[in-house]
């Protein structure tokens, strides 16, 4: 159980370079609103349910990280299913991350711009524009494989962390510790819309999965990345709730740019310009971590027959999977154009891309409880992860309606590869 699915690269990305797109792919864009909204809702509680969750991620995170150290290949977590629950399943949660979870790719860019745009005061026409310019540069980078990614998203996770430090230790000095008064001042039910909101934070450890085989001895370097970047994101949102409740107290979620609103009180003039920074680094660095995932989870379906196989190129260790690229590219402009006729409307393809999610989660664990050692540490992270993704779930409800509907063409794909190679025979 515990040999590797592909060849797995001799050189590649080691521990800064693996741990950057850890961290990148989970502290995403959820740092411009989440601790704003969470501080609203429950005030200092708040801090309760960011750590609640910080501690959920935990197995979460340790089980997917068991997985791709001994199954490194571009299919991620489809490869994981493939092995352990059959090839109708794997492709049924290949599905879901390529053409489900893929809609939250101008999402991200719109969500940038949106802060940009109200940061500079520009018209909001202009967000679809600013958009474009947000999606570009992770699309370039990808173009020339993951090697090239991997180092440009070093680059930009390093300065992310660096102004996300800034904009804590700005704000820190105007911390207030009345706004810590009353600790929960509407009570121990709002909590729970906290771990709600932060679900959502948290989530990313999945889509590293697919360029595992790029990492160097990923037996090594993932365990290590991965605990890296639950330090580092853990105390990233931490540290911007303290200040969030500290400084802003009952006004946190009356802005729409509450990270402006932390350091205007002791630097006004630096605030507008280093936040919009920010909101441009947090989208461009979710984007390449994930443009990586989807690009060479494409190819791996390619190669094993559950989309066409022009599509393979590039699923092997070191490849660039440039013809999957391309589908994604398309399939960001389809979602993108359907958004501008929506005029933004986020709602619907966060709700698609959150279900899907579930999904890829549920069938992942499962499959981890069967390839990792039983009992082993893995296998327990996998264990509590059952029961925590069961809860998303339930609350993700009717929501699950697209990935049911990618779940069919999944299994009507499969009939017709059975039924051609039957007569083939």
């Amino acid at each position: 159980m515990t040999t590797t699915t592909a060849p797995v690269a001799t050189s590649g990305l080691g521990i800064l370079r693996a741990s950057s797109l850890y961290i990148a792919s989970v502290l995403g864009s959820g740092i411009l609103v989440l601790p704003a909204l969470a501080a609203s809702a429950a005030g200092p509680a708040s801090l309760v349910g960011v750590a609640a969750v910080l501690l959920m991620s935990v197995p979460l995170a340790g089980a997917f990280a068991a997985l791709a150290a001994r199954h490194p290949d571009a299919g991620g977590v489809a490869t994981f299913v493939r092995r352990a629950l059959g090839a109708t399943a794997a492709r049924t949660a290949g599905y879901w991350f390529y053409f489900g979870v893929s809609m939250g790719i101008p999402i991200v860019g719109v969500l940038g711009a949106e802060y940009v745009i109200a940061l500079l005061g520009a018209d909001r026409g202009w967000v679809g524009v600013v958009a474009l310019a947000i999606l570009a540069p992770p699309f370039l980078a990808n173009s020339f494989g993951v090697r090239v990614s991997g180092s440009v998203q070093f680059a930009v996770t390093a300065a992310l962390l660096v102004l996300v430090i800034g904009v804590v230790a700005l704000a820190a000095p105007a911390t207030d510790a009345a706004n810590f008064s009353p600790f929960a001042p509407h009570g121990w039910a709002p909590v729970g819309t906290v771990v709600s909101l932060f679900v959502w934070a948290f989530a990313g450890w999945e889509a590293v999965t697919h360029i595992a085989a790029e990492f160097r001895n990923p037996r090594r370097t993932i365990p290590i990345a991965t605990a890296i970047a639950i330090i580092v994101v853990g105390a990233a949102y931490l540290a911007l709730q303290v200040v969030t409740v500290g400084v802003l107290g009952d006004d946190a979620g009356t802005s729409r740019v509450p990270l402006v609103d932390l350091i205007a009180v002791t630097a006004p003039g630096a605030g507008p310009l280093l936040v919009a920074v920010v909101a441009g680094l947090v989208s461009i660095g979710v984007l390449n971590t994930y443009l990586a995932a989807f690009s060479k989870l494409g190819a791996s379906l390619g190669r094993d027959g559950d989309l066409p196989r022009f599509l393979g190129s590039g699923a092997e260790p070191g490849g660039v999977p440039r013809r999957s690229l391309a589908v994604v590219g398309a399939l960001t402009a389809v979602n993108f154009s359907l958004l501008v006729a929506s005029n933004f409307d986020l709602t619907p393809f966060i709700l698609v891309q959150t279900s899907s999610i579930v999904g890829v989660y549920a069938l992942g664990m499962v499959a981890a409880l069967r390839l990792l050692d039983r009992f082993s540490l893995g296998w327990w992270f996998a264990a509590t992860s059952v029961l925590l993704v069961a809860g998303l779930a339930v609350l993700a409800g009717p929501n699950l309606a697209i990935a049911a509907i990618l779940a069919i063409a999944a299994i009507i794909v499969g009939i017709v590869q059975r039924r051609r190679m039957s007569r083939a025979r």
